[in-house]
């Protein structure tokens, strides 16, 4: 392993600074504070990725045109309030937020990158909020990841922090994040927010890369109810404080930085889905033997988005069969005899049919909270993995409105 598990999430690299404050942009969010900052005094280069939702939410609109400056140094997030479909008036308050953080850190506004996360349709208190942002700088701490993770949560039900440790030229480089998710997630992004930091010196294009590789195999691969939000943001900023020659295409490091950022944002998307609405299950899906990665995909999320499948598995019902029939109609090349399905390694269907294993033991195994369902077509060589959940009674409660 070239990483180690460190302590201090988006602001274990050096140089940053994160903070919140309290707001109140949801009336009934008493409890915690609501709108967090991220901040490197030192100059960033920063990438991201964006929900491919058609509908996007103003936050989304104007961060998207801000990535493209050299040195981005802030990131201003709020819960309570999506900001989309708002219209023109959205668009002016997300503007307004990143003019406010922007003066108060004395940045220009196209160096700072905004978020929003919560109820879609809702004009935002931006007057109070301008007040609050105000106050930010105050908040921002060394040590402040914790604090801005709790303050971009939504119906989350913990803080998702997560950092590791890796040594580039010879130099500790750090990689850290925070997260946030909980409902409306889904593969190609979610409700979800994912704020990294790294110290490392790395170029732009090179960054982008990584960025873009590492969400591809961790936020693309899990979901919980089959919902793709409007809001979906993942932003990294790298200040170079680590000293390390600066990653360029071909560089020895890059492969080590990439590494240190995978495992991140992996244990990042493990801790959304653990924390899904409702959730009672953690299920990894593993498709083996599939003609090509397009299948694999096809079949791994057909079953991790079956409502029947989901709900069997919240009744502890190793309902097999649910599974068969969602690989049946996901599309993907299939030859129903040469199936194989294991739950935690214990073979359930053995050449599309029932095996011997008693189903007193497969029930065994869906009574847990974490189950992995290994699913080998036998047609080729491609394999696709999905993080998913059970869908509970408590999920549909929780979103049936207020």
């Amino acid at each position: 392993m070239s990483y180690t598990e460190i302590s201090g999430g988006v602001t274990a690299a050096q140089g940053f600074l994160a903070g919140s404050v309290y707001c109140g942009v949801k009336a009934a969010n008493t409890s915690r504070p609501d709108i967090a900052l991220i901040y490197s005094p030192q100059a960033t280069v920063a990438a991201a990725t964006f929900t491919t939702n058609k509908v996007k939410a103003a936050p989304v609109r104007v961060s998207m045109s801000h990535l493209s400056c050299n040195d981005v140094r802030v990131i201003v997030a709020n819960a309570g309030n999506a900001n989309a479909c708002t219209g023109v008036a959205g668009l002016e308050t997300a503007k307004r937020m990143v003019a406010a953080a922007a003066k108060a850190l004395k940045v220009r506004p196209r160096q700072v990158m905004v978020c929003s996360t919560g109820r879609i349709g809702v004009p935002l208190p931006i007057k109070k909020m301008e007040t609050a942002i105000r106050k930010l700088p105050a908040a921002l701490k060394s040590n402040g990841s914790r604090r801005a993770a709790e303050a971009i949560m939504t119906s989350d039900t913990f803080a998702k922090e997560f950092a590791v440790e890796c040594e580039i030229d010879g130099k500790p480089v750090r990689v850290g994040g925070i997260a946030k998710g909980a409902g409306m997630i889904d593969p190609n992004m979610a409700t979800m927010l994912c704020f990294l930091s790294t110290d490392a010196a790395i170029d732009k294009k090179q960054l982008q890369e990584a960025v873009s590789a590492a969400v591809e195999q961790s936020f693309n691969r899990i979901t919980i109810d089959g919902d793709m939000s409007t809001n979906d943001t993942v932003i990294m900023l790298a200040n170079g404080c680590a000293g390390n020659k600066p990653l360029r295409q071909g560089a020895p490091g890059l492969k080590i930085f990439q590494r240190a950022l995978d495992h991140v944002t992996r244990n990042l998307a493990r801790l959304i889905v653990e924390d899904g609405e409702g959730v009672t299950k953690f299920v990894e899906i593993h498709v083996n033997g599939a003609a090509n990665m397009i299948d694999a995909r096809k079949a791994a999320e057909a079953v991790a988005n079956s409502t029947l499948t989901k709900c069997a598995w919240f009744g502890g019902d190793p309902n097999w069969g649910r599974i068969m029939d969602a690989l049946g109609y996901c599309g993907a090349k299939l030859r129903e005899e040469t199936v194989d399905i294991f739950y935690d390694g214990l073979i359930a269907v053995k050449g599309g049919m029932p095996s011997k294993t008693p189903f007193s033991k497969l029930k065994k195994i869906v009574a847990q909270k974490k189950i992995t369902i290994t699913i080998d077509l036998h047609l080729g060589s491609a394999d696709y993995t999905v993080f998913t959940t059970d869908l509970s009674t408590e999920y549909v409660k929780l979103n049936m409105g207020e």
